[in-house]
């Protein structure tokens, strides 16, 4: 027996459609809005001869973290310099802070709102298990009917694909705040904005920490995946080494990449135990 087939695809599509159409004016305004920024963000670091960026992050990287990870910082930075791959690490840089900064703007005020609400909570949740198992790819295929090929793309799929865990771990971590101590607020008179900025969110930020951490490692995993659409960076390069089999080009390209997320890794989580 034949069972006719669910339409899903074309309705999708029409979805899309429409949104793409009746909404032109938005998405290009907030193309033109993220190019500015894109552009700002990486001609500043630009600027900076390559010496004088690594100093300031080793000097970073020594404060935050300690000397063992200033040390990696200047040897591993100086590797991508040598390599030629200056310009595209800091446009992968470029992307993964934007990226990282716009989920987690938006992630904040969502965790928090359904850690208060159950309502919410109930709802949330299983559009965050979509999110995260929709494969990182399906991701740039709505991105390009709105805001066409190029690094703006890369951002909207990119803050779409990382930004769960932020919401995700701000949630946990509230919830997970003593209930005794959410008592013993109410007992001194404590409104609801005292509790949730002087108890609640002070207690659950190592938490939220770990969140921010994950989104960062997964933007970086992103931005790589969207050279595809026309990002540059280092995911370019990766990508460029494929299509002209060149494997030693896109081995270089991707130890460059292994060294700026253990440098973002370690740098958050060195925030992360600072706040503990």
């Amino acid at each position: 027996m034949d069972i006719p087939r669910i339409p899903l695809g074309s309705w999708i599509e029409t979805g899309l459609t429409w949104l793409t159409s009746e909404y032109s004016s938005v998405t290009r305004g907030i193309s033109r809005f993220t190019q500015t920024g894109i552009d700002v963000l990486n001609d500043s670091l630009m600027w900076l001869p390559e010496w004088a960026l690594l100093a300031l992050i080793a000097l970073l990287c020594w404060k935050l973290a300690g000397t063992r990870l200033a040390i990696g910082a200047i040897a591993g930075l100086a590797l991508i310099w040598n390599l030629g791959l200056w310009n595209p690490m800091i446009e992968t840089l470029t992307l993964v802070v934007f990226a990282t900064f716009v989920a987690v703007i938006i992630a904040l005020p969502v965790g928090i709102t359904a850690a208060l609400s159950d309502r919410l909570y109930r709802f949330i949740m299983p559009t965050l298990d979509f999110m995260q198992t929709m494969p990182a790819f399906v991701y740039l295929i709505p991105a390009i009917p709105f805001f066409g090929i190029g690094s703006v793309s890369a951002i909207f799929a990119t803050v779409i694909f990382s930004m769960p865990p932020a919401i995700r771990f701000t949630t946990l971590g509230i919830r997970q705040v003593p209930v005794e101590l959410i008592e013993a607020a109410d007992a001194y008179g404590a409104t609801r904005s005292q509790k949730l900025f002087k108890v609640q969110l002070p207690l659950s930020l190592p938490t939220v920490m770990a969140g921010i951490n994950q989104t960062i490692m997964l933007a970086l995993s992103m931005v790589v995946i969207a050279a595809m659409i026309g990002a540059d960076g280092l995911g370019s390069e990766v990508w460029r080494a494929i299509q002209r089999l060149r494997p030693g080009d896109g081995f270089e390209a991707g130890i460059a990449v292994v060294i700026l997320a253990m440098l973002l890794d370690r740098l958050t989580q060195s925030l992360r135990k600072t706040r503990q």
